[in-house]
């Protein structure tokens, strides 16, 4: 407190480019957090988002993260290397700089959280407990850094990890949605689907996730020092749904689906990083997936949730796949409890 006034929190979001990490850090921002983002183009970042507090800095320098973390309350670990290039070498690096910083502050750490830690001996109920044992590099990786968050809040750093299926959403590019469903800047002629018909599939729209991750932080006080929570996003329950939506925001109700080149992805995935892994996930998509969000309910009442066909169209408006008036028609900023 600072006379009678409460001192304002301040997070540190780094990733704060990217799309969960902008979302987050609009959040916090709008409901009166004062947030810094670290960039290696500061100024260039600044000029895109003058809201934030952008500091000049590395996410892979400790001496970069522990500067910028200094009095902070929040840190948001929402970077990652794009394209899957180079994840084993830079990616743990990253997350040991987040974790001596927040050590040295006293800050909390938020992560986004993801599936593939667990392999498909997890499916098809995946619970926040349920063994992992990833049949990925990348879900190994994914592991690893959870087990060191453990460690962290053992030694009392405070976590929260929200765990969500693919994501989709306005300013996402490096997901299923936009890299595998659909072509984006253009207007769609076919829908991409790597799955098939009858199998279930999580997805998770951003804004839905980030303001999942906020309403937490807000309740950081009352949680455990490790939390872990899922959300059930939207489920596709027999793999049709999501093509549906797709169709129904477009308008066009007959546009062809087309099956995913996994043939090609294999061939092609000796000489490509991110193929391979691509390769490595196909289990996602072949195994039905159901996550409960039991646990999440239970803190928060209710699950932030965009209706489909709204969450559709404005993922495919920010993709350019959609005109402005043709995604603005659902009734825009409607959540409904899930």
């Amino acid at each position: 407190m600072i006379g009678t006034q409460e001192r304002t929190r301040i997070a540190l979001v780094l990733g704060a480019t990217g799309g969960i990490g902008s979302a987050v850090a609009r959040g916090l921002d709008s409901r009166g957090w004062q947030v810094r983002a670290l960039n290696r183009n500061a100024e260039k970042a600044a000029r895109a988002e003058p809201a934030l507090d952008w500091r000049q800095g590395d996410a892979m320098s400790t001496r970069d993260v522990r500067a910028a973390a200094e009095g902070v309350d929040l840190i948001v670990h929402a970077v990652n290397p794009p394209g899957y290039r180079n994840w084993g070498t830079l990616v743990l690096p990253m997350l040991d700089s987040i974790i001596a910083a927040a050590k040295a502050t006293g800050a909390r750490i938020l992560l986004p959280g993801t599936i593939y830690n667990f392999g498909r001996d997890a499916f098809p109920v995946l619970t926040e407990d349920a063994p992992q044992n990833p049949d990925t590099d990348k879900g190994m990786i994914r592991k690893e850094m959870e087990r060191r968050l453990k460690n962290a809040s053992d030694a009392g750093v405070g976590v929260i990890i929200v765990r969500a299926g693919d994501f989709f959403g306005p300013g996402a590019a490096n997901n299923w949605f936009s890299q595998g469903l659909v072509k984006a800047g253009k207007p769609l002629t076919a829908i991409s689907y790597p799955g098939r018909e009858g199998t279930s599939h999580q997805w998770a729209y951003l804004p839905d996730v980030a303001e999942t991750m906020i309403r937490l932080v807000e309740r950081a006080e009352n949680l455990p020092r490790f939390a872990v929570y899922h959300m059930r996003g939207f489920l596709d329950r027999n793999g049709t749904e999501m093509v549906a939506a797709i169709r129904r925001a477009v308008g066009k109700p007959e546009l062809p689906v087309r099956a995913f080149p996994w043939l090609l992805i294999g061939l092609a995935s000796p000489f490509v990083p991110l193929f391979r892994e691509l390769r490595k996930m196909r289990y996602v998509w072949r195994e039905p997936l159901r996550m409960p969000n039991d646990r999440l309910l239970a803190v928060l009442g209710e699950e932030p949730h965009t209706p489909i066909d709204e969450a559709v169209a404005t993922t495919l408006r920010g993709l350019g796949c959609l005109p402005v008036e043709a995604a603005a028609r659902p009734n825009a900023g409607d959540r409904v409890a899930a």
